[in-house]
């Protein structure tokens, strides 16, 4: 690979034994190609750009992702690790998960469908738009060089539409419970290692958060939380010789709304030194344990905090964390490196080539997009060596 900078090299000799090593030669070329295309990230456009337009045999490399036998959930742990080593070797790991939509049309796309279409919508205007919805999970690392967080993708998965499922007569996962299979796959990998998930309101499910508490070692998960939520005491503890039932709840507290209301409400000052690109950011935050219940779903233990800007400049949010031990300013500063996800999915679009790929078969379009994301990042990790 002449073309390579040998730092760059060297990060990717740890994922050549998940390819065979025709298919790997073959995957080098279109890894190269896609660094260097200008425009469209297509296969015939990593040809041209590395000068095998004319190969004979140029259907080999688009059976790289059509057809040879590998798995892009490997190549996301070999990712993984590297970035970890790199950039986390101590501490928790903190990921952000969060859906994106890639606009495609052409009816051999069998799992498009149709969507809101995030970038184009407002509160006041709704737009639709055809395409396939990606669930990614990113690590959420600091840069020092960089002065900025950077959200990097190391896994994704495919969320078809409940009517592409229901098609296929296959069982319909949410966007929940993607991103709990995703989480899940992380805390196996590293089973000794604390891990926080940000997510955005979407997930504020009490099944999927739940479960998080549930395994072994839980995944804290931080999210925004109503303020009309219905929140409770813990549950008494039983008598000796009390018989039904074990309670799920105590009585019910105030909403947070009317918290936020009250003027005996104590607020305390937090300064979040990266507050989005304002930077440094003083707000006021109250805080306590309560626990979300709803009939019918498993009660959650999480602790609320409430968010009110001194300068009046947004209205008061709340947000939760499924771990009530933790401070309030700790949760405020991992939630609002979530906004980095949605950075890195602009910049996937502007400068990576998302939604230029041109594959129709099943297997090529579900590992398009996930190696896409997971190779630049990859080798612009290389680069910055």
């Amino acid at each position: 690979m002449p073309t390579l900078p040998a730092t760059m090299i060297a990060v990717l000799r740890g994922f050549a034994p998940l390819f065979s090593p025709r298919v790997w030669g073959h995957a080098q070329v279109l890894l190269v190609g896609a660094i260097l295309a200008p425009a469209q990230r297509t296969v015939a456009a990593a040809l041209r750009v590395t000068g095998h337009a004319q190969v004979r045999q140029f259907h080999r490399y688009h059976r790289v992702l059509s057809r040879a036998v590998w798995s892009e959930l490997a190549v996301g742990r070999v990712l993984l690790g590297l970035l970890v080593a790199a950039f986390v070797p101590t501490g928790p790991l903190l990921f952000g998960i969060d859906e994106t939509l890639e606009r495609r049309r052409g009816k051999r796309i069998a799992a498009k469908g149709i969507y809101r279409d995030p970038v184009r919508s407002s509160h006041s205007h709704f737009v639709k738009a055809s395409g396939l919805r990606w669930v990614c999970l990113m690590l959420l690392v600091p840069i020092p060089w960089a002065a900025r967080t950077w959200a990097l993708p190391v896994l994704t998965a495919l969320a078809p539409s409940a009517r592409y499922d229901a098609d296929r007569a296959c069982h319909h996962k949410t966007l929940t419970d993607w991103a709990r299979q995703l989480l899940l796959v992380v805390r196996r990998w590293w089973p000794d290692r604390a891990i926080v998930a940000v997510a955005d309101s979407s997930y504020a499910a009490l099944e999927f958060l739940a479960a998080c508490r549930a395994w072994r070692a839980p995944v804290t998960v931080v999210t925004r939380l109503r303020l009309d939520a219905a929140l409770y005491d813990p549950a008494p503890l039983r008598r000796p010789g009390q018989m039904g039932r074990p309670r799920l709840k105590g009585s019910r507290q105030p909403t947070l709304a009317a918290v936020a209301a009250d003027p005996r409400t104590v607020w305390t000052e937090v300064v979040v030194a990266t507050w989005y690109s304002v930077g440094e950011r003083a707000v006021e935050v109250a805080s306590a344990t309560a626990v979300w219940y709803h009939s019918g779903l498993p009660p959650v233990p999480l602790r609320w905090v409430l968010i009110r800007d001194p300068q009046g400049r947004f209205p008061t949010q709340a947000l939760l964390c499924t771990d009530p031990d933790a401070a309030p300013a700790q949760i405020l500063a991992w939630f609002v490196q979530r906004w980095q996800l949605e950075v890195t999915f602009e910049e996937a679009r502007r400068h990576l080539g998302l939604e230029t790929q041109r594959q129709w078969s099943e297997a090529a379009i579900r590992r398009t997009t996930p190696i896409l994301l997971v190779h630049n990042q990859a080798t612009s990790w290389g680069m910055a060596r």
